[in-house]
């Protein structure tokens, strides 16, 4: 076949007569399809040199399949297209795994507090125990077990045999009283 002639065929003809050997069929479908898939791969890619490897890859996906190619089930246009854009995602994914390496990775965080977050918290608890101490027995023992320890009110009114309204108001001016305490600490202890 005369490549003035392959005008007049289309893509699924052409890439038929390839598959029975004609070579100037291949020619003819490489000239019409390569630069869309080109022009394509380079805006996805953003590197010509790199896109140009992704359209002769495809191309050579698509003479590879050329014996098996079914007219009518799909246009080598649209199948080169798919081709493309799954290469191009493949060079994407590679470049970002690339990017990350060992270098561009952070350290892991430390989880281990800094001696001064440790003085800071030690400070903290410090000036929570000395203002717990202020307060009367019931209520530092109300506080503690609900706010320190973590307990549910019907659970602390058992321990204290108490209801569970008496420990709500233990609890509630417990609060109040070490709001108090530390009110005069707290730019010092927010530090």
């Amino acid at each position: 076949m005369a490549l003035d002639q392959s005008d007049q065929l289309d893509d699924d003809a052409l890439l038929v007569l390839f598959a029975n050997g004609d070579g100037a069929a291949a020619e003819a479908l490489t000239v019409r399809l390569s630069p869309q898939a080109l022009s394509f791969a380079r805006r996805m890619l953003g590197d010509l040199a790199e896109a140009e490897d992704v359209v002769q890859e495809a191309m050579l996906r698509l003479w590879r399949i050329a014996p098996d190619w079914r007219p009518g089930e799909a246009k080598p246009a649209t199948w080169l297209y798919r081709v493309v854009n799954n290469l191009c995602i493949d060079r994407l994914r590679r470049r970002q795994r690339v990017d990350v390496g060992l270098d561009g990775t952070a350290e892991p965080a430390d989880p281990t507090p800094s001696v001064e977050a440790r003085l800071i918290q030690a400070d903290r608890l410090a000036a929570l125990d000395a203002a717990l101490e202020i307060l009367p027995d019931r209520q530092r023992q109300a506080v503690v077990l609900r706010h320190i320890e973590g307990l549910q009110n019907p659970e602390i009114a058992q321990i204290m045999e108490i209801s569970v309204e008496a420990v709500e108001s233990l609890t509630a001016r417990g609060k109040r009283a070490l709001a108090n305490v530390l009110a005069s600490r707290k730019e010092e202890l927010s530090s």
